[in-house]
């Protein structure tokens, strides 16, 4: 018997169809990135010729070694455009489904949240519900063990680093009314 008769293949019940309509395609993306890019070099580029981008007396300016970081970022950016241009078939492949993007944005939307309320309720209480959120919605894990985690991970993390460590964390309301 060989190897390839006795392979087991497991399937996973949450991965996106195979006929799940594309968002945007390859070339699309290689395109929109490589300006992007060059806009960034360009814009770096600009503001450390400006900062000095060559030698004086004591040897090179603030800028030089990050305008030429630039010049070869702007070049890599011509050279990944043209290379969208010129390969069409790669360009017409689907970068991303509608089921992909979907997984994907239940990643990214919590995160940029959680990213936006660290700033106004602290660290601590933001990763609360970053991890009891995610455990409970993604996961499908028991709320009682949601919660029970996330208390936990979050009390672990705020007795390490503010009380063990005395590292300045951002911190909200309800540790303000705890007094830290």
């Amino acid at each position: 018997m060989s190897k390839t008769d006795i392979e087991i293949v497991v399937d996973d019940p949450t991965t996106p169809k195979a006929n799940s309509p594309a968002v945007v395609s390859t070339g699309v993306v290689d395109v929109v990135v490589s300006l992007l890019l060059l806009a960034l070099a360009i814009t770096l580029g600009w503001d450390n010729w400006r900062a000095g981008a060559s030698w004086d007396s004591t040897g090179p300016q603030a800028g030089y070694f990050p305008f030429y970081l630039s010049v070869i970022l702007c070049a890599a950016s011509l050279y990944g455009l043209g290379v969208a241009f010129v390969s069409r078939r790669e360009a017409a492949e689907p970068f991303v489904t509608r089921a992909q993007l979907r997984r994907v944005m239940a990643v990214f939307v919590p995160t940029f949240l959680f990213c936006l309320a660290t700033q106004f309720l602290g660290l601590y209480v933001a990763s609360f519900l970053l991890i009891a959120g995610f455990m409970r919605l993604v996961g499908e894990i028991a709320l009682w063990k949601s919660l029970s985690t996330a208390f936990i991970f979050t009390a672990v993390m705020f007795v390490t680093f503010d009380i063990a460590f005395d590292v300045i964390m951002p911190k909200g309301p309800l540790e303000a009314a705890f007094g830290y």
